[in-house]
């Protein structure tokens, strides 16, 4: 693929996240941040980032580990939050005012494309390089970032069976509605595009990284406030959401059947807290070469 037919695949991309993804995102925030919050809380105590330094947060979303990167890194260091969706990024502009946290630059980009300055002692990326058209030239541009023998770490999803929270929810749907079609728009390669940590660790040394590491994490995260939130969820978002959106008036069709279903299902995993489901992730750290 060429650099052009690459900035078309994700500009096509970013288009979908845009128009599709994002409002959908917006409302269930209380959800995403929430809940994926809960893998990168386990991890940072262990990053490499310490006052003073430079960082730059890949795929910042809706800011919140930017703001916690930028008071790891104090008021001497700084983080570049980058994502390709604007929407996101006001609502980190916002919730970086109320926090009061000041070092921190927010940048509408695409990532794979982004023109950085190798000047970074630290890059950090949660749940966002997983949807790289191009991996390799993704994180190949993510190191370009750093400065010699700095870290990348990135957390990344493992397979959907290690996390029903996902998993379970598009079995169901699919015993009503057909599979997705490969030719449909969507946000780049999955969610779980970088569950193999041997393709993983291929893509990361084709991409001039060296030390690469792999660490399990997981945790228990709330997919709904009660049933009726984790189901308007499920068919919102991720893989059963996918299913559904694309089955059109098939998934009208069959939406009282899906919906009795997945509550029953969803009920199992009702707690004082909400519904509350298993996932797994990576966290993976690579060093730019010296």
């Amino acid at each position: 693929m060429s650099i052009d037919d690459a900035q078309v695949a994700r500009s096509q991309a970013v288009d979908f996240w845009n128009r599709i993804l994002v409002p959908k995102f917006s409302k269930y925030k209380h959800i995403l941040v929430g809940g994926l919050s809960l893998h990168s809380a386990k991890i940072f105590p262990s990053l490499k980032v310490k006052q003073g330094d430079r960082v730059v947060d890949v795929g910042c979303g809706f800011g919140d580990t930017s703001i916690e990167l930028a008071k790891r890194a104090g008021p001497k260091g700084s983080v570049l939050g980058i994502d390709c969706c604007e929407a996101f990024l006001e609502h980190g502009r916002r919730d970086t005012k109320k926090a009061g946290v000041a070092n921190i630059e927010f940048v509408e980009a695409d990532v794979q494309f982004y023109c950085f300055e190798p000047v970074h002692d630290f890059c950090f990326s949660r749940f966002g390089t997983q949807f790289f058209d191009n991996p390799v030239a993704g994180l190949r541009n993510m190191r370009r970032s750093l400065k010699p023998g700095a870290f990348m770490t990135m957390i990344v999803w493992r397979t959907i069976d290690d996390n029903p929270w996902l998993g379970l929810p598009k079995k169901i749907v699919l015993n009503y509605l057909p599979p997705v079609e490969e030719c449909v728009p969507n946000c780049g390669p999955g969610p779980f595009s970088m569950a193999d940590t041997e393709v993983v660790t291929v893509q990361l040394k084709a991409a001039g990284y060296e030390d690469v590491e792999f660490e399990r994490v997981d945790a228990q995260l709330m997919v709904g406030r009660d049933v009726e939130d984790a189901v308007a969820f499920q068919l919102a978002l991720g893989p059963a959401g996918e299913v559904y959106r694309e089955a059109g008036a098939a998934a009208e069709r069959h939406h009282a059947a899906i919906k009795s279903a997945l509550a029953a299902e969803l009920t199992k995993y009702q707690t004082a807290d909400g519904i509350i489901m298993d996932s797994s992730s990576w966290k993976v750290t690579a060093r730019n070469p010296s």
